[in-house]
């Protein structure tokens, strides 16, 4: 586990975002993602009977439908203890097998930092 005040600024910044995301809406994840430009994109859990998107999905689809090219992060705030495949892909497609994911705990607390890849 990683204390969130030994995240270079900008990661902290998005697992913030994330964690807001989660607790306002009262949704199971949050996420945020950072594209090439610095721009953040922010999201939690789709759950409609027509549509089912994890918050990290959600996020990525935000920044492709705004126009950004690429991630430089991600991050998502979750119970789980890491990021799912399905997630992991996501960033990769649009940031690259070397995006690094952020998975964090409720509390901000960040479990793990790993590839997209």
């Amino acid at each position: 586990m990683t204390d969130s005040s030994a995240l270079d600024p900008e990661d902290r910044k998005i697992v913030t975002l994330a964690r807001s995301a989660r607790a306002r809406n009262g949704v199971p994840e949050g996420a945020a993602v950072r594209d090439e430009t610095g721009r953040t994109y922010v999201a939690g859990t789709v759950a409609l009977d027509s549509l089912r998107l994890s918050a990290l999905q959600t996020a990525v689809a935000m920044a492709v439908a705004s126009g950004a090219k690429s991630l430089e992060a991600a991050a998502v705030v979750t119970e789980s203890a890491s990021a799912s495949a399905e997630d992991l892909a996501a960033v990769r497609d649009l940031g690259g097998a070397g995006t690094p994911v952020l998975v964090a705990a409720p509390d901000g607390t960040v479990r793990e930092t790993v590839p997209a890849g």
